[in-house]
């Protein structure tokens, strides 16, 4: 039976948020119901919904209230102004992460470059990256084939030059075959608390969580950045808000120069990169 208090389009916001949802997770679900755009749902709130377009908010209004991403509900999440496809096989890419877009597109301009994605997921860094610079030669690579896949299908979907390909971190490269390795690594302490809320207890936990309080996978990143960057080649890493110092000191112990952090919209460290430099660095 028809529910009385999703009749219209106004009506139905004002219910979901009545059950707990946040406008903007409403909108979005209903949008998606409806086939429009959030615009158009400001432009007719009187629209009336047809029964079966009733039942769908409510089953995914229920879907949210459990905890789901919107994001695995609705399949796509936007990164850089990109639909991106997105599913439980990866990290669900978040607004912080384009903070290392930006940092990278302030200082290199379009003079062409070898660049790597590493732990790419749904591909979000490097197609950033490749609708910015079409001069670029970007690879991306992951670990799980799953996450390959999607990068692939993304890549695909965008129509962005991009090559997808298989690979533990740097294990896969040439040596001194790069002008420029990024990375938003897993960075979370096996303890920490966030993991048990919120949108990341439904991403896989090899997505967030590294050893040695979240910098495992960080330091092996930069040791092997050693080899596949050109002498004088760059390498810039997300990294957790209180992880800066600890990253800065690993990449100045293997030789890196011009080390630096950058801070997110929350003034909180967030990127942090180096210059290989070869004579100051030993393997």
């Amino acid at each position: 039976m028809p529910n009385p208090f999703l009749n219209q389009v106004r009506q139905a916001q004002q219910w979901a948020q009545q059950q707990g949802l946040e406008p903007l997770e409403v909108d979005l679900l209903l949008a998606h119901v409806l086939g429009q755009s959030r615009t158009w749902l400001f432009t007719w709130p009187e629209r009336t919904l047809t029964d079966e377009q009733q039942r769908r908010f409510s089953d995914l209004t229920q879907r949210r209230l459990g905890g789901e991403p919107v994001a695995h509900i609705l399949g796509t999440r936007e990164f850089w102004s990109l639909p991106l496809k997105v599913n439980a096989s990866t990290l669900i890419p978040r607004p912080d992460t384009e903070t290392l877009v930006e940092t990278i597109l302030n200082r290199f301009d379009q003079t062409a470059l070898r660049v790597a994605d590493m732990g790419t997921g749904t591909g979000a860094i490097a197609l950033a990256l490749a609708s910015e610079r079409p001069d670029w030669s970007i690879s991306a690579f992951d670990v799980q084939p799953d996450a390959v896949a999607l990068a692939q299908e993304n890549a695909q979907h965008l129509g962005l030059p991009v090559t997808v390909g298989l690979s533990h971190w740097c294990e896969a490269l040439a040596d001194q075959s790069l002008d420029l390795l990024v990375s938003n690594p897993p960075y979370i302490a096996a303890n920490d608390v966030h993991l048990q809320q919120g949108d990341v207890r439904f991403e896989p936990l090899s997505a967030l969580v590294a050893a040695e309080d979240g910098l495992a996978d960080i330091r092996i990143l930069i040791e092997q950045g050693r080899r596949a960057l050109v002498p004088g080649g760059w390498l810039f890493l997300e990294h957790g808000w209180t992880q800066g110092p600890a990253v800065r000191d690993c990449f100045e112990r293997l030789g890196y120069g011009s080390v630096a952090t950058v801070q997110d919209m929350g003034n909180r460290d967030r990127v942090s990169f180096g210059q290989w430099n070869p004579v100051s660095g030993s393997f």
